[in-house]
């Protein structure tokens, strides 16, 4: 059996510690090489962790842990087969790619669903900004409250701020013919 400890990688020469903000799959899931497993948030950014191999992830780190640079956060099996089921993690890559050629308010509609549970208890991060998804706002300025969080706890994430900063068809005609 060849497992691979994947520990968590330096975001910056200051930066000790990040917290596991999100795990983007599910203990005992099947992962794809380079797949984004987990979004950890350290003093100055929110970075993804992308898988470094294929195979079975077992999850080391809890959502909120605040965990040191080269600590284990999960395992990967190398030698577990590909489930038949895994067709999901496939399936999801064409919708995201299909997902611009639909509507803006569809595309925002989906991820509201998965956010309400998470936001059900209110913290300092709920309706927050990532500081990732900050920046992308304070550049398409977009006002945070104009965007809901699907993060943890119903933080405002990287992904939610790029969603905000799509424009929706019929946008600015100016900007869309040049002039």
């Amino acid at each position: 059996m060849s497992v691979l400890e994947m520990k968590v990688p330096s975001p910056g020469e200051s930066i000790t510690e990040v917290e596991i903000a999100t795990w983007l799959v599910k203990d005992g899931d099947y992962v794809e090489k380079d797949q984004p497993i987990a979004e950890v948030d350290s003093d100055k950014a929110t970075l993804e962790l992308p898988a470094e191999e294929s195979g079975i992830i077992t999850l080391k780190a809890e959502e909120g842990d605040v965990v040191q640079v080269g600590q284990v956060v999960c395992l990967i099996d190398r030698d577990a087969a590909k489930p038949a089921g895994s067709a999901a993690p496939a399936a999801e890559a064409p919708k995201q790619e299909e997902a611009p050629k639909v509507a803006e308010p569809a595309k925002q509609e989906a991820p509201k669903p998965a956010a309400q549970p998470v936001a059900a208890t209110q913290t300092y991060a709920t309706g927050a900004p990532s500081p990732a998804a900050k920046k992308i706002l304070d550049e398409k300025g977009i006002d945070a409250s104009q965007v809901s969080g699907s993060g943890r706890d119903g933080r405002i994430s990287k992904s939610d701020a790029e969603l905000a900063a799509v424009p929706a068809f019929g946008g600015n005609p100016i900007s869309a013919t040049g002039f």
